[in-house]
């Protein structure tokens, strides 16, 4: 760990406001930015979190929905229990998960879908910017599957490669879909949020029977950018939250 890093984070007003707040991570932060921005979440909502480890955006999503909401969330690695919420340990892009999370639901319909989902970073802008897009755009997915028709979600990715690709994919399943950065966000971040509200009931005529995936990689190949494999990268398995990825999704 470098002497600037630690002197940069015990600098950092919003790890300091979180700490004496209760707040589990800063990020708790960008979440409630982005409610007072774009009020996401009301009361009596049912709100799904992907990637929840540690719990910050969870805790925020309880205080927002308040006593007759719910709250569920999912990751892979096993969050300390957050009083309102209920847990799951799990890949949300299983169908054993999704299942789990219509059990807590008790036949309630989602509202919201939220993640804050972020690679374990490699130091390669190019890798972990790619990995990060391929991350956003499974969520997309994720949240469409599950949504009721009106329903919002709100994903981060970093500005980069691609982006643009993942940008058409929310567009062509919502009708209202901004970029926000909230002033949470570290200054040397490239990292923003989609905000894709009122889900449509079926996608766009030009992503009919098509995944968010499918139109990312087509608008990847449309840019000249191979997507298979590097054989000289090393292998550097990374703990996404979602689920684990093997060098091949890596790259």
């Amino acid at each position: 760990m470098s002497k600037r890093w630690y002197q940069e984070n015990r600098r950092d007003p919003w790890r300091r406001e979180a700490r004496s707040k209760g707040y589990r991570a800063r990020s708790a932060y960008k979440l409630k930015q982005i409610q007072d921005r774009f009020s996401v979440m009301r009361k009596g909502d049912a709100v799904l979190d992907i990637g929840c480890h540690p719990g910050g955006w969870t805790q925020v999503a309880v205080e927002e929905v308040g006593e007759d909401g719910l709250v569920v969330g999912v990751d892979l690695l096993a969050t300390s229990p957050v009083e309102g919420a209920k847990l799951i340990i799990g890949d949300a892009t299983e169908d054993a998960t999704i299942t789990q999370v219509e059990e807590f639901l008790e036949g309630r319909m989602l509202n919201v879908v939220i993640s804050d989902i972020s690679p374990s970073l490699t130091g390669r802008y190019d890798t972990d910017q790619a990995i990060s897009l391929e991350l956003s755009t499974t969520v997309l997915d994720v949240a469409v599957g599950v949504l009721q028709p009106g329903g919002t979600f709100v994903t981060k990715t970093f500005q980069g490669t691609g982006i643009e690709g993942l940008v058409d994919a929310a567009k062509d399943r919502f009708s209202n879909v901004q970029r926000y950065a909230p002033t949470a966000s570290r200054n040397a971040s490239s990292e923003t949020y989609l905000i894709c509200r009122n889900k449509l009931p079926r996608p766009r005529r030009r992503a009919d029977g098509r995944t968010a995936m499918e139109q990312v990689s087509d608008h990847l190949s449309d840019l000249g950018i191979v997507t298979t494999p590097n054989e000289n990268e090393e292998d550097l398995p990374t703990m996404v939250g979602l689920r684990r990825l093997s060098k091949r999704e890596e790259e």
